[in-house]
């Protein structure tokens, strides 16, 4: 059926063209075909994919890295259902990701029509905002209201939904209500912080002597703020996977290879739009001490969250940062300088030291060392590059070996599985960047079909299975806890082979001193997968600590060992 130009399926891609949308992430179906001819007709790309979670996955990291708007177009019932994990994981990572979908026409409604399902009751703990739009005069009265949830007015960003019967997207909408004030851009809002939180913050901070500075989300948008306070204030700086490239790695501030020493000793926390998550020990005094918080975020829920702060700034972190700095004038911070040199320097000697064993490492059974592996991937990256890293065990150590100005990671909600959808979504935004996925092969196979997606877009992409042949920070655990392994094994499968078949250049690496040359040819023969069989014997940072057997109080056994003591007054 022929959708029209006045058509609310085509006011609803007329309004996605007005916010700067030049590419959507979908999978077809015949709820939301009128939408999807329509964007077409305006010029939108559509980015098809082979399951929803990845189009989903792929609006987020587009959002991530372009700080804009995703948008994936998903059909009725179990597309909506096999979009639910990306949903969830841009929720938890509070991504500005808007979701599109339809249901069947209204004289159909709860009558057993195919794929009839109310999917914003699925939905609605899992976005900022979630209706079903019956009416087409109100189309674009909720894509404003949705759009402005997205980016953060009136709470939190993160993503929304909206789906329309498949006969209201083929109505007519009413021209005298096509107002040019509802195609007006959206962007994230900018907070402006209140004077007085801000001369608190600066007293707490300017009168530290062992500050330290934890960026997380909230931070992307301030890079330049973020390092004009850090060389003012001289604060040791600890980066964390949503902010991981922002500060550069030779700034004098970083510390990151010492982060369990200086969270114990720093007498002044600051957090810039990270939350106090599992990553950080909740903020609790048994792993921080008796250190004061200074909390900084344009989102409540990472101001208030498991430790308030001593001063709290409810504002755009760059203008709150912009302001601390201003404020302080030419105070001199009372920063103790030889105790941030003294983490710095053994920050660097560990760097160098775990540089080296990268070069170095060795496995007893002849496969790829992970260390070694990385190394190799780091050697090939330039400055410009941008590395998704994934995976459980694999991801312990590619968090700590790899380095890259853009990184992405499966975020505070364990989404393993984002790489290749994630890196896919890199490399069309930003072509001219070198874009590399390392992933472990467990968190590969849960994307591994969007391999087919990457050959035909044409994507540059560089993929790197880490493939150890088991899910390997859980066999372990089993054999550490209890003594045997069950279903936690993996094939050694030909990853290279599987790319190859979908028209992709591939090439599998079983030995270390082949490493050099692969990653030469895959960044040379872009899209491309790298096979490299590593050992299994290698056991992650992860696995060391007892992250699979879930601690009672915190997710790592030694902190979990401090907490406990703390609640029982034992030092």
């Amino acid at each position: 059926m022929h959708v029209t130009d006045s058509s609310a399926a085509a006011v609803i891609a007329r309004f996605l063209r007005a916010q700067g949308v030049d590419r959507v992430f979908a999978l077809c179906g015949g709820h939301i075909m009128p939408i999807w001819m329509r964007a077409d007709a305006e010029a939108i790309r559509i980015v098809d994919v082979r399951d929803e979670r990845a189009a989903v996955h792929m609006a987020h990291a587009h959002a991530e890295l372009t700080e804009g708007l995703g948008v994936a177009l998903i059909t009725a019932g179990p597309g909506v259902t096999n979009a639910i994990t990306g949903i969830a994981n841009a929720h938890v990572s509070r991504a500005p990701v808007l979701v599109l979908s339809g249901t069947p026409p209204r004289p159909q409604e709860n009558r057993g029509a195919l794929q009839d399902m109310d999917h914003t009751q699925l939905l609605r703990s899992i976005t900022r905002y979630a209706r079903t739009v019956r009416e087409p005069a109100l189309v674009l009265q909720e894509l404003n209201e949705a759009v402005a949830r997205a980016y953060g007015e009136g709470g939190d960003p993160g993503p929304v939904y909206l789906d329309f019967p498949t006969d209201t997207l083929r109505e007519e909408f009413p021209g005298p209500l096509l107002l040019e004030e509802h195609f007006q851009r959206k962007t994230y809002p900018v907070l402006l912080p209140n004077p007085e939180d801000v001369e608190r913050a600066v007293e707490i901070i300017w009168s530290a002597h062992k500050p330290l500075v934890i960026s997380g989300r909230g931070a992307r948008r301030a890079g330049p703020e973020l390092v004009r306070f850090l060389d003012r204030l001289g604060a040791a700086y600890l980066d964390t996977g949503e902010s991981r490239g922002l500060v550069p790695d030779g700034h004098p501030s970083v510390v990151a290879a010492m982060r369990g020493t200086v969270m114990g000793q720093a007498d002044v926390v600051i957090t810039v739009g990270r939350r106090l998550d599992f990553q950080l020990a909740y903020g609790s005094p048994a792993v921080f001490g008796p250190a004061r918080f200074v909390r900084i975020a344009d989102a409540a829920s990472e101001l208030r969250d498991n430790r308030r702060g001593q001063a709290e700034i409810l504002a755009s972190p760059a203008e709150a940062l912009r302001a601390i700095t201003d404020a302080a004038g030419n105070r001199g911070p009372a920063t103790d300088r030889k105790w941030v040199g003294g983490l710095r320097a053994r920050h660097e000697e560990r760097a160098a030291k775990l540089r080296q064993s990268m070069a170095t490492a060795e496995a007893r059974d002849g496969r790829v060392h992970p260390n070694r592996m990385l190394g190799a991937l780091q050697e090939g990256l330039d400055s410009n590059a941008i590395a998704v890293v994934d995976g459980g065990d694999f991801l312990s150590f590619a968090r700590v070996a790899l380095s890259a100005p853009t990184m992405l990671d499966p975020g505070a909600f364990g989404c393993i599985g984002v790489g290749v959808p994630f890196g896919i979504a890199a490399s069309l935004a930003n072509p001219d960047r070198p874009v590399l996925v390392a992933t472990g092969d467990g968190a590969f196979g849960f994307n591994a079909i969007e391999l087919d997606t990457a050959v035909r877009h044409q994507a540059p992409v560089v993929i790197a299975v880490a493939n150890n042949g088991g899910w390997q920070v859980e066999v372990y655990d089993q054999q550490v806890t209890h003594g045997r392994v069950v279903g936690t094994k993996l094939q050694f499968s030909d990853y290279a082979a599987m790319a190859r078949s979908f028209g992709m250049y591939g090439e599998r690496v079983e030995k270390p001193e082949d490493l050099a040359g692969a990653v030469e040819r895959a960044f040379a023969n872009r899209p491309a997968l790298l096979d490299v069989v590593v050992t299994p014997e290698a056991v992650s940072s992860d696995a060391k600590t007892g992250l699979a057997w879930v601690p009672n109080l915190q997710p790592l056994e030694a902190w979990d060992e401090t907490e406990r003591k703390w609640r029982e007054g034992r030092s």
